[in-house]
């Protein structure tokens, strides 16, 4: 089991910043993916960035150029830059832990972007 605690989502006005966290714990494998997905009221999950243990990222192009996620592997923790928000990037954001078969999700964290 993997546990994950996500903080950092609050209300920002367009154009501002926020940082979202997510640490890891119980058994982690050494490789793995963590990243994170966002969910809008009446949408569907949909996958925002990720980064594997090695430090190779991917990003959604939505979010390109805006979003930087980075991660600190002495910490098991995964982390969030938004820059420049959008009120379209309201929503919940999740993070992700995955190594093979195993996926896990946290609780989620609200990001409300006002206009």
């Amino acid at each position: 089991q993997v546990q994950l605690v996500e903080s950092g989502g609050g209300l920002v006005q367009a154009g501002g910043s926020l940082r979202l966290s997510c640490a890891a714990s119980g058994s982690i494998f050494s490789f793995n993916v963590m990243g994170w997905y966002r969910q809008a009221p009446g949408k569907q999950r949909e996958f925002v960035a990720a980064i594997t243990s090695g430090g190779s990222t991917n990003y959604a192009d939505s979010v390109k150029g805006r979003f930087t996620i980075s991660r600190d592997n002495a910490w098991n923790t995964v982390y969030l830059q938004m820059n420049s928000l959008k009120p379209e990037d309201t929503a919940v954001y999740y993070c992700n832990w995955r190594s093979g078969v195993y996926n896990f999700w946290g609780q989620g964290t609200q990001v409300t972007v006002s206009s």
